[in-house]
């Protein structure tokens, strides 16, 4: 196993500028942070990006980075060659490691920041990691794997004054900032109810683990690709999509899906933590009378409540609702019989005492209800937009960890990040269930029905059931450490 990354320190700060002429000699562009500390920018500079997760997301994340023009790809790391193929060709100068933990060991006086675009459970360990060593992070949403996680990463922002973002780009769209006018200017009056809903997952969820041990693909390290999650066994194709339906790997669509479409509430609303949540969820039938629950496996569907305290957004608590597997609200009798509900598969609805309003995916083309209300808007811009939106989100990031610390807004730093995560993990709580001991109608059911979690946001737990408590703080395989601030 190698060695865990080591933690930034004033001593090692001044060891590391005596290094610079060596630095210099590897590299033609040397990291920013070596030419003139936190803050300095030279006209010249450019960002040096060492990419975790290369393939799939990972792939496209890096590339957007070299295109903003201001980042180059100084290192590639992953641990399945197969998928950071392409990576690897179009970035020849960029070199390449399995291992984050070694990447980060010998490498980091020669980068300034990391983009984390992995497989969920692995998020909080690799860009805790790069934070310590004051590394600006870019990471995939959702940003953590559990909620403890999150809490941790959003503190540490702060602490080691790094730049963040998460990789939900429609909150860089026009649309939120658009919503957050209208609201403002009243035009829905106070929104106290939302729903938000998703054609996904479309991957395998609601089965069995199975049986059958597959073979490991030679390019795929599966010791480094488990990570921080229990050793099992590989299986065919988990790797690279259908890990997201299992609660060791991935968050369900919830956390696929929710980081797109619940940011626009969090952002117009000023949502925070939530208080309490309950859900119903479907199951598959085993055979032909009997219904089953794989507590391994995120359920096929679920309908998710969470209710949020008062904000100065709002004059009282926000009932929002979270729908997948194609389940959707009713129409708005607004909405005429054909006109597209959201984009018709994914899609947010805010309902106020005076109106209501909704987006698509990545709170895209914001509108009023009904359709013919948004002939004759007539409300002042109020918030600045993100030059290109979505696809801008990167280059944002980029713009800002040159600048430093403090010195530029982003869209979804970890302070907004972090609770919106925490959001849909704890949504996540009801879903997944808890001991089924404690649940009614044993085997056959899903354990989180039947329940309303109630929150204490400090102490981070549920204090009405304490066996859904277990998955707030997972355990970490032995070999990769906890978080540690």
């Amino acid at each position: 196993m190698e060695k865990e990354p080591q933690k930034a320190n004033p001593t090692g700060r001044r060891d590391f500028l005596k290094t610079t002429a060596v630095a210099a000699a590897a590299f033609m562009i040397v990291p920013r942070h070596v030419l003139g500390g936190p803050g300095f920018l030279a006209p010249s500079d450019k960002l040096l990006v060492a990419g975790i997760g290369a393939g799939g997301k990972g792939q496209s994340d890096i590339a957007m980075f070299a295109k903003s023009g201001k980042a180059d790809i100084a290192f590639l790391c992953d641990v399945d060659t197969r998928r950071a193929a392409n990576s690897v060709k179009n970035f020849p100068k960029a070199k390449f490691y399995k291992d984050f933990r070694e990447m980060m060991d010998k490498e980091h006086k020669n980068f300034d920041a990391v983009s984390v675009s992995t497989p969920d459970h692995n998020h909080a360990i690799q860009a805790l990691a790069a934070m310590q060593l004051g590394k600006h992070v870019y990471v995939q949403k959702p940003l953590t794997h559990d909620i403890y996680e999150a809490r941790i990463l959003t503190a540490a922002a702060k602490k080691y004054k790094v730049v963040t973002q998460m990789g939900n780009q429609g909150a860089s769209n026009d649309g939120p900032r658009q919503m957050k006018e209208w609201y403002d200017a009243g035009l829905i009056g106070d929104v106290h109810t939302v729903y938000a809903w998703t054609n996904r997952p479309v991957w395998p969820q609601g089965i069995p683990w199975p049986t059958t041990k597959g073979q490991v693909p030679a390019e795929l390290d599966w010791d480094l690709w488990l990570g921080t999650a229990p050793y099992k066994d590989y299986v065919d194709k988990l790797v690279p999509f259908n890990w997201r339906g299992w609660w060791d790997y991935g968050t369900g669509a919830l956390g696929d899906m929710g980081c797109h479409l619940l940011e626009a509430p969090f952002s117009v609303l000023n949502l925070k933590y939530a208080s309490e949540v309950e859900a119903s969820v479907g199951s598959v039938y085993v055979d032909e009378f009997k219904r089953g629950y794989f507590p391994e496996s995120c359920p096929p569907s679920s309908h998710v409540t969470l209710k949020f305290p008062k904000t100065n957004k709002t004059k009282g608590e926000v009932t929002v609702h979270w729908m997948d597997g194609g389940i959707q609200p009713e129409r708005p009798e607004e909405l005429q019989a054909n006109e597209t509900f959201g984009d018709g598969g994914n899609g947010t609805l805010f309902i106020g005492t005076k109106g209501k309003m909704m987006a698509e995916t990545y709170s895209a083309n914001p509108k009023l209800l009904p359709l013919s209300r948004n002939k004759d808007i007539k409300v002042p811009q109020k918030f600045k937009r993100v030059p290109g939106g979505a696809d801008g989100h990167y280059a944002q990031w980029v713009e800002a960890a040159i600048a430093g610390y403090g010195k530029q807004e982003v869209s979804s730093p970890f302070e907004i990040a972090g609770p919106l995560t925490e959001a849909l993990l704890m949504a996540n709580l009801a879903i997944r269930g808890f001991d089924i001991k404690e649940t009614k109608n044993g085997k056959d059911s899903y354990p989180g029905r039947y329940v309303k979690l109630l929150w204490d946001n400090d102490n981070m737990k549920v204090t009405n059931l304490d066996s859904a408590n277990q998955f707030v703080k997972r355990e970490y395989r032995q070999g990769w450490n906890d978080l540690k601030l």
